[in-house]
């Protein structure tokens, strides 16, 4: 084995002999992630021999990952499995994450006081960031919670406390539901409705519950207050759909009347019903 000096060796190892060039080159077909990787590697390398990275070597910006949502033939059937399952937790949590696109600690976190049913709404109380918030429910929502509700009062005395517990999701053993026991509960909905695990998430009925919004014609303002977003930033991501999602909202919109024959033919009750469909859109401000 030859041997070298230090100074010899800090010369030959110079990034600025061409070297770094033909390394780079050598790397074209990776990833992105792995070019990283290999940068950040002969960056440590480079240092320690007392050398820095060129400037004019940049690290590739990794590509934006978007949101995994179920299509409609495996929400069918994951609300099918939902409804078959012997666990009576299956149908609500999965209609409540589908039409309120909670947070799953915050699902678990919700209190039955939380709850006004007959407003269809429920006050979710330090969310992501300690915001408060109002989600929006669904006729669906409204019976698959008082179907629980029976299973909730019996499993309620089965408090090993001896007190009665506030929350609205109680396991078989009357404790308060926690993240990793609803992601075991839809690890067995995957398995039922035949969809990989990998595919299937409580974060995946949020996203599927924020795209579907966005699908039909929702703006981002209102999706970024339901699903609790500090930022529009965060939301935006979700304007990321596929080109069959796009095609489908291009030809709704176009195969739509225009808004100025709508406006003429409307009659004095029709004007009333646009009202109370306006107090409805309100409620989410």
């Amino acid at each position: 084995m030859q041997s070298i000096s230090v100074e010899e060796f800090h010369s030959v190892a110079d990034p600025g002999g061409g070297r770094m060039d033909a390394w780079m080159n050598s790397l074209g077909e990776l990833r992105p992630s792995s070019l990283n990787a290999r940068i950040a590697a002969i960056s440590h390398l480079l240092r320690w021999f007392g050398h820095t990275v060129p400037d004019w070597i940049q690290r590739p910006s990794r590509r934006k990952t978007l949101p995994r949502t179920l299509g409609r033939s495996e929400l069918s059937r994951l609300r099918r499995a939902a409804g078959n399952s012997e666990d009576p937790l299956s149908s609500p949590v999965v209609t409540i994450l589908l039409d309120t696109g909670l947070r799953v600690s915050e699902l678990c976190g919700l209190d039955i006081e939380d709850l006004d049913l007959e407003d269809l709404s429920a006050l979710v109380i330090g969310g992501k960031g300690e915001k408060d918030r109002t989600v929006l429910f669904t006729e669906a929502t409204v019976k698959a919670v008082e179907a629980w509700m029976p299973i909730r009062r019996f499993r309620n005395k089965l408090s090993s406390e001896g007190k009665e517990e506030r929350a609205l999701l109680l396991s078989s053993r009357g404790r308060r539901m926690n993240p990793r026991s609803v992601q075991k509960l839809v690890d067995k909905l995957a398995e039922a409705s035949d969809i990989p695990k990998s595919r299937l998430s409580p974060h995946t009925l949020r996203h599927t519950f924020a795209t579907g919004l966005l699908e039909r014609g929702a703006d981002l303002v209102t999706i970024q207050r339901l699903l609790g977003h500090s930022s529009i930033a965060t939301t935006r991501v979700y304007l990321e759909i596929g080109d069959q999602t796009l095609r489908e909202i291009y030809h709704r919109a176009q195969n739509s009347p225009p808004l100025t024959e709508l406006l003429g033919e409307m009659t004095d009750e029709t004007v009333d019903d646009e009202y109370d469909s306006q107090e409805v859109l309100q409620r989410v401000d």
